[in-house]
């Protein structure tokens, strides 16, 4: 992190094109989760700060809402290319305040940098639509248009991947952006700035600040000039945001977590399905939405997979993530891993049979960090809480079922929606489930991780409030339909009245 713009170890906001220093003298350090060694200090900034961003953000979005779509697209072409050539150095900050093992961290970059070509495209495909009008000489059409300031509001569990699933599309619709990184993780950010500044985005197209929920982002929210609010974090969170953001008609798109399962039936491949568990369970320390913390598996085969699966575990290599050898990193920080170990003892209470992990590692290298036992509960009953609330850790907790209708039962009987996946080589089995199962993404014979960016991503009951970030419908949250009508009969003519 050797660079002039950051001074004393101390982050500033990105504030038309300039790093600016937060208006209150307020830092809070950023740590790394594998050793607990300091990082940096990141400014806990206020609503006067975001002011200010906003007041650039609005400045620059009319002139670059001018800008034709395919010269905006351009720029996040330069973007993509310059996060390529980057790869390695922004994988191994990402490992460093994020924990993720260094393997994933590559694999997060490289979706931010498929985000900026496949959004680069959209700068020629931002498609609207012409129709017959119903009266004579006159032509009908429909467009879109950017909303104008939009926020976005980013955890720390996927630091650049998720916020290049907002910016981009939000940039290339012609929108300006203020954007509020996880206190968490604000490194990515600070390297994404300075990549627009390079690539040749306008001043105040983007900017960044820094700071806390309750003051950073209460303050995006409850901006009458901030149209659009774009969040991913907790289900608490997210309701309070669509609340406020419902008062002031401020449109929102809310991804807010997951209870995922995986479906294995009694035709499943077993070693297939222990790999797409094991890597969709434990792979991040669990702490995605997408993870698999449930396994739905058929009670004719559930004692051959639990002893599979605990065979892989036994071979999980847990540590630093910048050591290659480890497929295991640290959990978040010291609240994160608490949490884990209050839903292992409720498992228990709950009458759950530990068969692996359950507890915090502290010993030679894992000292320092925080890092919990990749943890295998079975003979879970489905009204269990830790098979209904979201643990955000490597907890897995295997459920028995008779059949199909049963699996189906159980996965959609939580209150969110995100990934579900099956495991069977039976293809009625496999239409029925990807028609039944209530979630926004399915998969069939793979884990419930793995999402392609030209693809919609987001789920739904709690998971969501039906936004989709990525794909092309990602372009909706950030953009208004608008009709147009051109009459060129040279006198009046009225809709619907006029048509005889």
């Amino acid at each position: 992190m050797s660079n002039a713009l950051v001074t004393e170890k101390k982050l500033s906001n990105f504030i038309n094109g300039e790093w600016v220093s937060a208006q209150q003298d307020h830092f809070a350090p950023v740590v790394n989760p594998a050793n607990g060694e300091k990082l940096i200090d990141v400014p806990l900034s206020s609503q006067e700060d975001v002011n200010q961003a906003v007041e650039a953000a609005k400045k620059a979005q009319k002139e670059w809402a001018l800008v034709p779509a395919p010269q905006r697209a351009e720029v996040l072409y330069r973007v993509g290319y310059i996060m390529k050539e980057r790869k390695e150095h922004l994988s191994q900050i990402l490992t460093m305040e994020n924990g993720k093992v260094i393997e994933e961290a590559r694999g997060e970059v490289q979706e931010g940098i498929d985000m900026a070509f496949y959004m680069a495209g959209e700068g020629r495909r931002l498609f609207g639509h012409t129709t017959p009008a119903e009266l004579k000489d006159k032509f009908a059409m429909s467009q879109r248009a950017p909303v104008g300031v939009v926020g976005i509001i980013t955890p720390w569990n996927f630091p650049i991947a998720i916020a290049t699933w907002k910016s981009f599309p939000a940039i290339v619709a012609g929108n300006a952006v203020i954007w509020k990184p996880a206190t968490e993780t604000p490194m990515m950010a600070y390297e994404m700035a300075k990549i627009f500044v390079e690539a040749g985005l306008p001043n105040g197209v983007v900017n960044v600040v820094f700071g806390s929920g309750s003051e950073v982002g209460d303050a995006m929210v409850e901006h009458s000039d901030i149209r659009v609010i774009s969040f991913t974090g907790s289900n608490e969170t997210g309701r309070t945001i669509a609340g406020k953001c419902g008062q002031l008609l401020k449109k929102v798109s809310l991804e807010m977590g997951g209870k995922n399962a995986v479906i294995v039936m009694d035709d499943a491949n077993l070693d297939l399905a222990v790999q797409g568990i094991i890597w969709s369970a434990y792979g991040t320390s669990g702490q995605r939405c997408t993870a698999c913390s449930r396994v739905i598996v058929h009670e004719s085969v559930k004692e051959q997979l639990e002893e599979r699966l605990l065979a892989e575990i036994d071979h999980l290599t847990i540590g630093d993530g910048l050591d290659e050898q480890n497929k295991v990193g640290p959990i978040i920080n010291e609240a994160g891993l608490r949490k884990i170990e209050k839903y292992v003892q409720i498992g228990q209470e709950e009458g759950a049979r530990l068969l692996a992990g359950g507890n915090a590692l502290n010993e030679g290298d894992l000292n320092k960090g925080y890092y919990f036992a990749p943890t295998l509960f079975t003979d879970v009953k489905p009204d269990m809480r830790i098979a209904k609330e979201e643990i955000f850790g490597p907890v897995l907790s295997i459920i028995p079922v008779k059949d199909l209708d049963e699996a189906i039962e159980v996965n959609n009987d939580v209150a969110f929606g995100l990934s579900s996946s099956i495991f069977t080589q039976d293809i009625n089995k496999v239409f029925k489930a990807q028609r039944d199962l209530d979630t926004g993404i399915v998969y069939v014979n793979a884990g419930t991780t793995g999402a392609e960016i030209h693809l919609p991503f987001g789920g739904t009951k709690g998971t969501g409030n039906g936004h989709r970030d990525s794909g092309q419908a990602a372009l909706d949250v950030f953009t208004e339909w608008k009709a147009v009508y051109v009459d060129f009969s040279g006198k009046l003519q009225r809709a619907q009245i006029d048509v005889e």
